[in-house]
């Protein structure tokens, strides 16, 4: 594969995909004092309902040292409550506060305006079939991730 430019490499086409998106992402979020992890994490609240910091670090992608980090930071910006579990004492649910949920439904609705762009681009059938491909893509590159020992 070696006489293929590196700007047909699908992986290169990937990474430019989501750079591309995380860009307009973070260029839409600091104007609502957020990062895309905080936005996930008020998102990911928002749909489940109260979660602890080890399973929003799961459902994020992140470390749960860098969850706690964010969730203080949300904490201390008023957009989250924090509470202790009604099952275990030392584990703390998180939930949005009003204040948060506002935030966040500000924030989703410039950020959903991309979706819809998106979508428009694309017949029904095409969308149907790059959703195919990209998960398809997904499951290939997470397959292919080595695992910690």
């Amino acid at each position: 594969m070696t006489d293929v430019p590196v700007e047909e490499y699908l992986c290169t086409r990937i990474r430019r995909a989501e750079q591309a998106l995380m860009g307009h992402h973070e260029a839409v979020l600091r104007g609502y004092g957020l990062t895309m992890t905080q936005y996930t994490v008020l998102l990911t609240l928002s749909r489940e309902g109260g979660m602890s910091g080890a399973q929003l670090a799961r459902a994020c992608g992140v470390t749960q040292q860098t969850m706690a980090t964010v969730l203080t930071g949300l904490q201390n910006k008023g957009l989250i409550v924090r509470e202790p579990s009604p099952v275990h004492a030392k584990v703390m649910i998180a939930a949005p506060t009003e204040q948060g949920q506002r935030l966040l439904d500000r924030a989703y609705q410039e950020v959903i305006v991309l979706e819809r762009a998106l979508t428009d681009a694309f017949t029904p059938a095409e969308h149907a079939s790059f959703c195919d491909l990209l998960d398809r893509a997904t499951t290939i590159l997470a397959r292919q991730t080595p695992k910690p020992e």
